[in-house]
């Protein structure tokens, strides 16, 4: 009888787990492939020169996303503006200067550093050798070892033992420290090292390689401190650095020993280092385009959903009109808004308040969304989650014979809560192949790391990133809206809106309730 008791009472309660929210469901609808064609069209045009934050283009496509907010009834948060001004620094190309013990070396030639470093001059009289510069499980570069405002010397790429086995991830595959080239610089940062000397090949090769992005001036958020210089230097270099040492402190001596071993070898070499970082800075603004609308019960707190509307720009007649990146999360983010607009106007609107938020900067380092969380319009300790979409509108080579799908990144990272939704929403609505592939921690193409939603996860707020992978448009001027798949776009973003929905309505904030970020 007990039994029979307990089964009653839990069987509705499974039912209605998997039943469908009619309200939602006729709201959905209003999420048109049509829709978004039409905004993309426009977004994605010649006319708006590839979007390029702080030029014509991007300034053009602020006005029309906030048009079309304003058109549909959707406010600005406050100030009566929709837009989140903030500067930037527009850093030119100018080459640094290096000696070792009084001899100077020449830039582009026997080393490199990319524009955009705060301008400084850091003078040493000790070079600390620090292996690779890993701080892994089965290989630690950084144990026991105080590297606090040093300048450190690192080598390129992991150590390999026989047959080329990574002694890293104990395999032939190699691990993200050799895959993610910014994985070494930002744990040097996080370790508080004053510079740091990154020991490459073939200076020559990476310079040809990297000539556009040496020769192009770069954007930065105005910073209050001074960060750390990255500088890429020869062998020769790093030999001169290394040769007031004893023999068997050589540079290719101790390479070969950390190979045989897989031990991490560390050394201080007495050098007078100078380094002198040059810069000649514009100071432009950009903008960031919010649309809000404001909850009932529950409007404390705030559900965000992102894209960033930016790309690359032109490159003299060549245009990059990024259709796909990031054109079709913008016009997403377009009609999701518009969607909740009318729902709240028609007596179903949100019990949390929703923040539509595209942002620029993303294609020059996540600068629209870094300047959001540092400047948030609404508390972060309020703000309940991130849904980012970044390219939804093609397919990738291992889904070509399928486009009924997308991948779904960082979504258990900080809420297990927040995975279960997801997956609930694609089951009861939309029934898309959720790919994980790029949520293991150990993916080396680190897109976790690479789009707006990691502005939020570092706050500790959770995130889903929605995304098609990478096709052989991307980052191209043949990135255009003819090769968009819209509706497969209506399929993502009404998974987003179901997503967004239940996130927004449901009595109990979801919990951040693990750390995997």
């Amino acid at each position: 009888m007990f039994k029979k008791i307990i089964l009653i009472i839990a069987f509705p309660s499974f039912l209605f787990a998997q039943q469908k929210d009619t309200v939602a469901v006729r709201y959905s609808k209003y999420i048109t492939a049509e829709g978004m064609s039409k905004n993309l069209h426009v977004l994605a045009s010649d006319e708006y020169e590839g979007r390029e934050t702080g030029k014509k283009g991007q300034k053009m496509a602020a006005e029309y996303i906030s048009n079309q907010f304003e058109d549909a009834g959707i406010l600005p948060y406050k100030d009566k503006t929709y837009y989140q001004q903030y500067p930037l620094n527009v850093v030119k190309p100018m080459p640094s200067e290096i000696s070792i013990n009084g001899r100077q070396y020449e830039a582009n030639k026997d080393f490199y550093t990319y524009p955009g470093q705060s301008e400084q001059k850091v003078m040493v009289s000790s070079v600390l050798f620090l292996g690779y510069g890993i701080e892994d499980t089965n290989y630690n570069d950084y144990k026991n070892v105080d590297v606090k405002d040093k300048v450190v010397m690192v080598l390129s790429g992991e150590p390999l033992g026989k047959d080329s086995v990574s002694w890293v991830t104990g395999s032939k595959t190699l691990s993200p420290w050799s895959g993610y080239y910014r994985a070494k610089l930002e744990k040097a940062r996080e370790k508080n090292v004053r510079a740091i000397l990154v020991v490459v090949d073939d200076v020559a090769k990476d310079v040809k390689a990297n000539k556009h992005r040496l020769e192009t001036e770069s954007m930065k958020l105005e910073m209050d401190k001074t960060e750390m210089p990255i500088v890429y230097i020869s062998t020769e270099m790093a030999t001169a650095i290394l040769k007031k040492q004893t023999r068997t402190f050589g540079f290719k001596i101790i390479k070969d020993k950390i190979s045989e071993t897989g031990k991490p070898i560390n050394k201080t070499a007495k050098t007078k280092l100078i380094i002198d970082i040059k810069n000649k800075v514009d100071k432009i603004y950009s903008e960031n385009v919010l649309g809000y609308i404001e909850g009932s019960d529950l409007k404390n707190e705030l559900i965000v959903v992102t894209a960033h509307y930016d790309h690359l720009g032109k490159d003299g007649d060549k245009i990059y009109n990024g259709a796909d990146d990031d054109g079709s999360g913008t016009v997403a983010v377009m009609q999701l808004a518009q969607t909740f607009e009318m729902a709240k106007r028609q007596g179903h609107g949100a019990r949390r308040s929703m923040l539509f938020m595209t942002v620029s900067g993303e294609e020059k380092g996540l600068l629209g969304s870094s300047y959001y969380v540092q400047h948030p319009e609404f508390p972060l300790a309020n703000t309940v989650c991130d849904l980012n979409i970044d390219m939804i509108g093609r397919q990738d080579e291992k889904h070509k014979d399928n486009p009924n799908y997308i991948y779904i990144i960082g979504d258990d990272k900080l809420s297990s809560q927040l995975h279960n939704i997801s997956e609930n929403a694609n089951k009861t609505y939309e029934h898309l192949e959720l790919d994980y592939t790029y949520n293991d921690e150990n993916d080396r193409n680190r897109f976790y790391y690479r789009s707006d939603h990691y502005n939020f996860a570092k706050n500790g707020i959770p995130v889903i990133f929605y995304f098609n992978g990478v096709h052989e448009d991307y980052h191209r001027p043949t990135d255009k809206v003819e090769k968009i798949n819209f509706d497969k776009m209506e399929k993502i973003t009404r998974l987003v809106f179901f997503t967004a929905w239940e996130l927004a309505n449901r009595n109990e904030r979801i919990k951040v309730d693990s750390d995997k970020k």
